[in-house]
């Protein structure tokens, strides 16, 4: 009791600072995971692996790319150093891209996450079966088609279009580095060769997303969350409201369905809109996709993405309730 009592009084500052931490506690170890991930890419991986795997086809490697996150299955935090390194490695940016933006929704956590939160396993003889997964299907299928859309849609440009001038060196360092054909270094070389890329790419990531954390504490704790009641009742201004607040909130896309599952007062277009538009985009990602992409491309991203997935929601949710609702 008597530490208890000891205890600071709640302010807004402390407030701030716990939404902070926790939000930074949460999302760290998968930067961590997705740095070390591209740290071993960087070092094991051959150079332009993928010229050899994927199709030569662009828009049939921007379609496959679309299921690389059920081989590489990571979160909106570990993407952007995961996909650096990939491009650097051979990846074509219109399949980066599509992987980028697909991976945090077309990932085995998420969809079990989705799965439990919105409770669409169904207790037969004491054992659970999937039953009318309606919206992690929505959410799974969205997520690909509209990361897809946007992998053809960037096809056209060149890396040098896209990417910061830092990673196209990257990019030409690797061809040059391809020339030759000495012996190369032993495993433990390259063990630490990871671990050093690791460093450098989780400070870099970390710095934008700590900034990026620092708004979305502000506004968690600052802003009445009681108003997104008087909105719900509009479908056209429940969904982009939905959506921007998935972009301040940042939430991890592993949780963000036990977030959006309780909204009963919104529709089911709105929460798949959620789902779908925060994974791809969100003040942390913001920031991070700073790391990695143009200015100009960052905000082609932002737009783009909202005005895609907010168009697609309703008639998407209609399409997919439709084919699972049973035929008499």
């Amino acid at each position: 009791m008597t530490l208890l009592a000891a205890l600071p009084e709640p302010s807004r500052t402390g407030d701030i600072l716990m939404a902070f931490l926790s939000i930074l506690f949460e999302g760290a170890p998968y930067i961590l995971i997705g740095t070390l991930l591209s740290g071993l890419i960087d070092a094991f991986l051959p150079p332009k692996l993928f010229d050899r795997v994927l199709p030569r086809n662009k828009v049939l490697s921007t379609l496959m790319a679309g299921f690389l996150g059920l081989i590489f299955p990571v979160c909106e935090c570990a993407v952007v150093p995961v996909i650096r390194r990939l491009v650097q490695k051979g990846l074509p940016v219109s399949c980066a891209i599509t992987y980028m933006l697909s991976a945090p929704i077309m990932n085995p956590i998420v969809a079990i996450s989705t799965l439990t939160a919105f409770k669409e396993f169904q207790k037969v003889d004491g054992l659970s079966t999937l039953g009318n997964a309606t919206m992690t299907i929505s959410r799974l299928s969205l997520g690909y088609v509209v990361a897809v859309l946007v992998g053809l849609f960037v096809i056209r440009f060149t890396a040098a279009q896209l990417l910061k001038p830092s990673i196209v060196e990257g990019i030409k360092g690797t061809d040059a580095d391809e020339g030759g054909h000495a012996a190369g270094p032993d495993f433990n070389t390259k063990l630490v060769m990871a671990m050093r890329t690791a460093m450098r790419d989780f400070l870099d990531t970390a710095m934008y997303f700590a900034i990026g954390v620092a708004i979305t504490s502000v506004f968690n704790t600052q802003v009445n969350q009681a108003v997104l009641d008087q909105v719900a009742g509009r479908e056209w201004l429940a969904i982009p409201s939905l959506m921007g607040l998935a972009f301040i909130l940042s939430l991890c896309s592993t949780s963000d369905a036990f977030i959006a599952a309780p909204m009963g007062v919104f529709s089911n277009a709105a929460k798949l809109a959620f789902l779908t538009f925060g994974p791809m985009m969100d003040v942390k990602l913001l920031f991070m996709y700073s790391a990695v992409f143009k200015r100009r491309v960052v905000v082609f991203m932002l737009i783009g993405l909202f005005v895609l997935v907010g168009a697609l929601a309703v008639p998407w949710s209609t399409l997919i309730q439709t084919l699972a609702t049973p035929k008499p």
